[in-house]
């Protein structure tokens, strides 16, 4: 098969996909400024569409046509022109100092601020804050740089090429190197059926709110004043619950960040106001840091009554006792922490090995072979055997064909919405079928993104060495526990895992160097394999002497 990347113009080819995409499945949503600029586009010559093009795949908006040379474009001013006379180039746009001090080099700044640079031999970057102070005006680069022979084109599309961006990815975060990725066959996408109704953004509205979250968050990320930007937020209306959920996760953002600079006042306000997994237990701790203890037991006291997560229930095991005791009330029994199996060992470390990697080659045994998985191993298994349930062409679950995952991946009703499906991967568990199931699926879709599976990890060895000495119904419970809360349980898993194929049997082991502890998520992980008998050990690693 021909490779796509030997036509040279093969980003435009992909431009056009995208626009005739948007034309079949985003008609309604196009408003006249864009339904404009699709009609057009198809009307220019090829050499004008390939130049925009370029431009709106490289980074910023302003490029000089001294870099603008493509063999497949011909000249750039040609190209230009057409662009330029329908007001989506402009090559007299004003620019401020700063701007246009990135545009030049060092050469062509001595040439034309020479008089204004104290120390010629620094290096360019010194010059830029007392230049800056001096020239406060904007001009156009030819008015800046009369005597540098170039000319410097701005796009004025950018911002329609990016909601353009956003409709047909659903995100802002995905851009138009996907597709030289997948067609170089560095990223493989499973091929879903689209539904006539699922599209990332629903309507005009969902396109406004997301674009206005995506400014407030660059506002907050940039320093502005929280006042302002929380405000900002507050003005957004919608009933799409994905932007609610981006609402609340940015909330969610800016209440840890007011933690971090004591800004507790502002905090608890937003967290009271934020329904963002964590804020409950985020207020309580806010709370506590007010030493309003009353309030925050109460808060406490229900939550207990009904947990978000196991991460919040986790949580309050440790500060209820703690606010009792700040209360003055009788002290509760402390719960008896879970026995876990204990390994010591004292290595001599290895400069260039990580203490897991210690650990690997000092149990390891021909006859019990142990490979480092972490949260690879649990996770591939589940989304080879569930693929089918997890790539279902759900409507709003898939709307391009660069998705790694369902988009509702992480909603509530992610495993409500596929119960039967699940199911119906969970009976292979009972009847023995799975086995033939996963190894089928780790055949047919070898490299094929997924959110669940480690490629880089699952060798076929270690494949046939957990299908041996895995049981199904431990399989099951992990699998179950995935399920209850995709985005928290995915991680926190034991580091290694050990074989015993003769035996069919196995050990996890999660392993702790010097000075190094358990963190929450392991411990519910730990706390779970012991609640089911998995054989489970915490390796705790102390470095030996260097022999002499």
């Amino acid at each position: 098969m021909a490779n796509p990347l030997e036509d040279p113009l093969y980003y435009l080819h992909n431009f056009r996909q995208v626009l005739v995409w948007l034309g079949q499945r985003y008609a309604d949503l196009l408003d006249a400024h864009e339904q404009h600029f699709i009609q057009q586009f198809d009307r220019l010559p090829q050499a004008s569409q390939a130049l925009l093009v370029r431009m709106v795949m490289r980074k910023g908006v302003h490029f000089r046509a001294a870099k603008l040379h493509y063999l497949e474009i011909g000249c750039p001013h040609a190209a230009a022109r057409p662009l330029r006379e329908l007001g989506w180039v402009e090559d007299q746009s004003p620019l401020p100092f700063a701007t246009l001090f990135a545009l030049l080099q060092k050469s062509e700044l001595l040439g034309a601020f020479r008089p204004w640079i104290d120390q010629p031999k620094a290096n360019k970057a010194d010059w830029l804050e007392p230049l800056a102070a001096q020239f406060t005006e904007t001009r156009s680069f030819a008015q800046w740089c009369p005597d540098v022979d170039d000319v410097l084109y701005s796009l004025t599309v950018m911002e329609l090429c990016d909601r353009l961006r956003l409709m047909f990815f659903g995100n802002l975060h995905q851009d138009w190197s996907e597709f030289v990725l997948a067609d170089l066959g560095i990223y493989t996408y499973e091929k879903v059926e689209f539904c006539a109704e699922s599209r990332g953004l629903r309507s005009r509205d969902d396109v406004h709110g997301f674009l206005f979250l995506h400014h407030c968050q660059q506002a907050f990320e940039a320093g502005e004043a929280l006042d302002t930007v929380l405000a900002q937020v507050a003005t957004l209306c919608t009933d799409n619950p994905w932007l609610e959920k981006r609402r609340a996760k940015l909330l969610f953002q800016i209440g840890q960040y007011c933690e971090r600079c004591a800004e507790l006042a502002l905090a608890e306000q937003i967290y009271r106001n934020c329904t963002y997994p964590g804020a409950r237990a985020r207020l309580i701790r806010v709370l506590e840091r007010q030493e309003d203890y009353a309030q925050a037991m109460a808060l406490a006291s229900e939550a207990q009554q009904a947990p978000h997560s196991a991460a919040e229930q986790q949580h309050l095991l440790r500060v209820v006792p703690r606010l009792r005791r700040k209360l003055g009330g009788p002290a509760l029994p402390r719960a008896k922490p879970q026995a876990v199996a204990r390994l010591d060992l004292a290595l001599v470390q290895e400069p260039l090995l990580s203490v897991e990697s210690c650990v690997l080659a000092h149990l390891s045994e021909p006859d019990a072979p142990v490979h480092y998985v972490e949260n690879g191993l649990i996770n591939s298994l589940f989304g080879l055997l569930c693929w089918e349930a997890i790539f279902a062409p759900l409507p709003g679950a898939f709307f391009h064909p660069f998705q790694r995952g369902p988009a509702d991946l992480h909603s509530e009703d992610f495993y409500q919405r596929r119960e039967a499906l699940f199911a119906a991967c969970f009976a292979q568990l009972e009847d023995g079928r799975y086995k033939a199931s996963i190894r089928q699926r780790y055949m047919d879709k070898w490299g094929i993104q997924s959110p669940f599976v480690f490629w880089n990890l699952l060798s076929e060895e270690l494949l046939e060495q957990a299908l041996a000495c895995l049981p199904a119904e431990h399989l099951r419970h992990w699998f179950t526990r995935l399920l209850q809360d995709i985005r928290a349980n995915r991680a926190g898993m034991p580091d290694l895992i050990q074989f015993w194929p003769a035996q069919n049997t196995y050990r996890m082991i999660e392993v702790k160097g010097p000075g190094d502890r358990l963190q929450d998520n392991q411990l519910r992980w730990l706390a779970f394999c012991g609640e089911y008998q998995m054989p489970v050990t915490v390796c705790y690693v102390r470095w030996a002497e260097q022999p002499a």
